[in-house]
């Protein structure tokens, strides 16, 4: 599976970020604000709309005060979509269930730096499993302590809300965070992509996209009750395909 396109270099002008060859967005529809009693009709409406990929959101009660998702309810999406599976553990010592999530059929696993003691070893052993592994940062995680696992990563999730409850506001400061990620993967020649989650939607999609974000997670804008799912997908993927274009400074 591809999580990436092609992009060369790319280099800040007037506050943006100037795409030589283009890139392709990835939307993600985060089932956290979705409607339980009404799961499948919920993925297969995004999935019919455009939705890249589904986002999964695995909470322990523990590293963030709310319980979602397990392995069980996990295995039984896989049944009903083909959209690859992004699972973002926000759990105390990730390592542990690796190999059940494997099993359940994700294709991404992403793992909280502030949750992982030895983040070097989680990594290698979610490649082993032959799926794409991520790192997660917390709003107020510096990117510093990225520097050791940046180039062996296939994303970075950054969290611009506090994690734990969906429809939050977005954080304004994770602009210059997510400005920041792009520069250090550009200027470094990492291969790694940059997902950011939490309070994004059309409102503020064109200055997320602006300071470098590539795979973006939303949930009560595509799932909240003012619009059909299929239709708000549609809205962010349009927004989204103006980015995919060569950007200019204005």
């Amino acid at each position: 599976m591809n999580l990436g396109s092609p992009y060369v270099t790319l280099q800040p002008k007037n506050g943006r970020w100037k795409f030589a060859l283009g890139r392709h967005i990835t939307i993600a529809p985060s089932i956290l604000s979705a409607d339980f009693a009404q799961l499948a009709r919920e993925i297969e409406t995004v999935e019919v709309a455009g939705a890249d990929v589904l986002h999964l959101d695995v909470m322990d009660g523990h590293f963030v005060p709310n319980i979602t998702i397990g392995p069980p309810v996990i295995a039984s999406i896989r049944k009903i979509t083909r959209m690859p599976l992004d699972a973002h553990l926000m759990i105390e010592e990730p390592d542990r269930y690796i190999e059940e999530l494997v099993r359940a059929g994700v294709n991404w696993i992403s793992v909280h730096i502030e949750a992982d003691n030895h983040l070097d070893r989680t990594i290698h052993f979610i490649h082993d499993h032959g799926l794409k592994a991520g790192v997660a940062l917390n709003p107020s995680t510096p990117l510093c302590t990225l520097e050791e696992v940046l180039p062996e990563v296939d994303y970075v999730l950054l969290m611009t809300v506090n994690p734990g409850f969906g429809g939050q506001h977005f954080i304004p400061s994770m602009l210059q965070k997510i400005r920041r990620l792009r520069e250090s993967i550009s200027s470094n020649d990492y291969r790694a992509r940059i997902e950011v989650d939490g309070g994004i939607g059309p409102g503020n999609l064109d200055e997320v996209l602006a300071a470098g974000a590539e795979i973006i997670v939303a949930g009560s804008a595509i799932f909240g009750r003012e619009k059909d799912a299929s239709e708000a997908v549609r809205e962010i993927k349009g927004i989204a395909e103006r980015h995919s274009r060569v950007l200019e400074s204005t």
